[in-house]
């Protein structure tokens, strides 16, 4: 199982929005807002690599009113 951490940027006013089509995404364990440099944080779950880069680069990635992403891939010790 791989996993990542996803940090958005959104066009102003859109963050709600923007919230709710990532919640519909497969994969996508938990999504909450933030404040700071990042409006969104995403936790994102795959069954493999190739998986994984699909769902942020192909479903994630390619919503509307997203102006940039950060993915933090995530390890186990």
């Amino acid at each position: 199982m791989q996993r990542a951490l996803v940090l958005f940027n959104i066009e102003s006013g859109a963050e709600t929005q923007v919230l709710k089509k990532i919640k519909k995404v497969e994969g996508v364990e938990e999504a909450y807002f933030s404040y700071g440099v990042y409006d969104l944080a995403v936790k994102v779950r795959a069954d493999s690599m190739d998986d994984l880069k699909d769902v942020i680069s192909n479903r994630l990635r390619q919503i509307e009113k997203v102006r940039s992403t950060t993915s933090l891939i995530l390890v186990e010790e």
